[in-house]
């Protein structure tokens, strides 16, 4: 993909999955997605459990990052995703980003990747994913209220437009 001209690598694994990634990140200079998941994506979300879900997140994000750092990825090329609905329950999300602060305090950009998730249903009810909408568009607005920069969402007009009052109401 890079070959093909992509500018930016989502790794789920944070740079645990393939040992010869961050030097591919390094080597070509893109960008970077550390993501936070408990588990793997098979067995995730069997119970998820955390002593303190976000201390436990941020943590992860800031040891992935000081490795990604010594394997050479510049600092500049690092975003950070706590992961919502990887490996976490309805209220390991809702904590998450009710503490955002504290992941945006690890100093590097924050992405959230919350759109359609089942979190979403679980609060509205609304089933089917593609009718998530709403619920997808106030998680990216409290985000972003709250210090995300980056967001990973299916509805992008809605989520933009809505995205651009905020800016206006937070910054006049």
């Amino acid at each position: 993909a890079l070959e093909a001209g992509a500018s930016l690598v989502n790794d789920v694994t944070a740079l645990r999955g393939d040992p010869r990634m961050a030097s591919v990140i390094q080597e070509v200079g893109c960008q970077v997605i550390l993501m936070h998941m408990q588990g793997e994506p098979k067995t995730m979300q069997k119970e998820p459990h955390y002593e303190e879900v976000v201390r436990e997140v941020k943590d992860f994000l800031a040891e992935r990052a000081e490795y990604a750092v010594a394997a050479g990825v510049g600092p500049e090329n690092i975003i950070v995703d706590p992961g919502i609905g990887f490996g976490k329950n309805l209220d390991h999300n809702l904590d998450l980003l009710n503490n955002l602060d504290a992941i945006v305090d690890l100093d590097l950009p924050v992405l959230i990747g919350a759109s359609r998730k089942s979190f979403i249903e679980r609060i509205t009810g609304v089933q089917e994913a593609k009718d998530r909408v709403s619920g997808t568009v106030a998680t990216t607005v409290l985000a972003y209220e709250r210090g995300a920069t980056f967001f990973r969402v299916h509805d992008v007009r809605a989520n933009r437009e809505a995205l651009a009052v905020a800016e206006a109401v937070l910054h006049t």
